[in-house]
């Protein structure tokens, strides 16, 4: 990971306009940022949501937006005003992407969907990002990461383990759909350098998440006619845990006979060893309850770490669980300029010749706004008058 001023990333030179918020867009263009692209992020007065979303060291700094917004200038203007509107616009055009999870009326309102902006940049790659798509009669339906849950079924995956419909502890929806129009961002890139073409990109959360639960969980439905019903039964089984040890917590995944049969020996359950149940394939999908089960009862002999070691040593996956405070207590320390101190969640993706990199803390609300349109041609004059007017907020 590197902190350098300047980026040899793999998007160095591309430009990103992200008007989004909350966390899916945002998270979605701190990878493009984390990759390299010079990505504005353009914010209300008052900042955006996940300024505010949980507990943070300073005032608008939340300990999400701390690595949500690095890599990021923000600029914070009033759209609904015709001169903001049009300072949005000549930023547009000197950008590659753009990136909103606004809906498609608020986005016609302020006049700022695809046929305006590729009016100011023809080659754009425009991506719009919300609940539902455009084409449906619930394109303006609001909707957020529970919602999304629900509608793609992830409640019904609870009340087919046996449990009351419930939604996963984490902004799950979000951030696959925050990766997806990464993706998808980066392929009309490509396109882009090949024809010289931009285009629309539309990502409808519910299309992603619906895609995301049945990759595994469409199972036997998938055929017409079915041959079984919906639900990957060895993911369904409530007994698909963290199991106990003499000392704390493990996860022991025998994924084939061999590993039963060392497992049950080393338990002291040697009349497991010659056990059916695991002899196939299909047989360890069909008694996973069963078997789940049995693999935690001989688990407290011993304590985690020994287990880990003897996993390592017959080759069955295998890790301690590990608790959230010492996944966060494994991250690499940062100073912010006004925040202090906090844990940096370094970039996944590793890149031999072209690195990810952490070139900017997380901004101040509009920290940006007066460099920004400096760059594009605005005299200070200019500037001075759009925050007089109150249509530019600067720190």
């Amino acid at each position: 990971m590197s902190t350098g001023e300047t980026s040899a990333g793999p998007l160095s030179g591309v430009r990103v306009l992200d008007l989004s918020s909350v966390l899916m867009g945002p998270a979605a263009t701190r990878t493009l940022g984390d990759l390299g692209a010079d990505v504005i992020f353009v914010e209300p007065a008052k900042g955006d949501r996940n300024r505010t979303m949980g507990s943070g060291p300073a005032e608008g700094f939340s300990g999400i937006s701390l690595n949500l917004l690095r890599n990021k200038r923000s600029i914070a203007v009033d759209l609904k005003h015709p001169r903001g509107r049009q300072a949005f616009l000549d930023i547009a055009a000197t950008c590659d992407v753009m990136i909103t999870n606004l809906r498609p009326g608020p986005l016609h309102r302020l006049g700022l969907h695809y046929e305006a902006v590729r009016e100011v940049r023809d080659d754009i790659v425009f991506c719009r990002a919300h609940g539902y798509p455009s084409s449906s009669d619930q394109a303006n339906a609001p909707a957020y990461d529970d919602i999304i849950q629900s509608a793609s079924g992830v409640g019904d995956l609870f009340r087919r383990m046996g449990a009351e419909p419930s939604l996963l502890p984490s902004l799950v929806a979000d951030k696959v759909c925050g990766l997806t129009i990464a993706n998808a961002v980066v392929a009309a890139l490509y396109h882009r350098s090949l024809t010289g073409q931009g285009q629309c990109i539309e990502i409808p959360m519910i299309d992603v998440m619906r895609a995301f639960v049945l990759t595994e969980h469409g199972s036997g439905a998938i055929s017409e006619p079915p041959v079984a019903e919906a639900g990957y039964a060895r993911i369904l089984t409530p007994e698909r845990k963290p199991q106990k040890t003499s000392d704390g917590w493990i996860n022991i995944l025998p994924y084939d006979a061999a590993h039963y049969i060392a497992l049950f020996e080393a338990g002291g359950r040697p009349d497991l060893a010659e056990d059916e149940r695991f002899s196939s394939a299909r047989g360890r999908v069909v008694h996973s309850d069963s078997l789940y089960r049995d693999v935690a009862s001989v688990l407290p002999q011993r304590t985690s770490a020994e287990w880990v070691a003897f996993c390592e040593e017959h080759r069955i996956p295998a890790t301690e669980a590990a608790s959230l405070d010492e996944l966060v207590e494994q991250l690499p320390l940062a100073e912010h300029p006004v925040a202090g101190p906090y844990r940096v969640i370094p970039p996944p993706e590793q890149f031999s010749v072209t690195p990810a990199t952490i070139r900017r803390p997380a901004p101040g609300i509009g920290e940006h706004g007066r460099e920004i349109l400096s760059e594009i041609g605005y005299e200070a004059a200019a500037i001075d008058d759009l925050e007089a007017e109150g249509i530019l907020t600067s720190p």
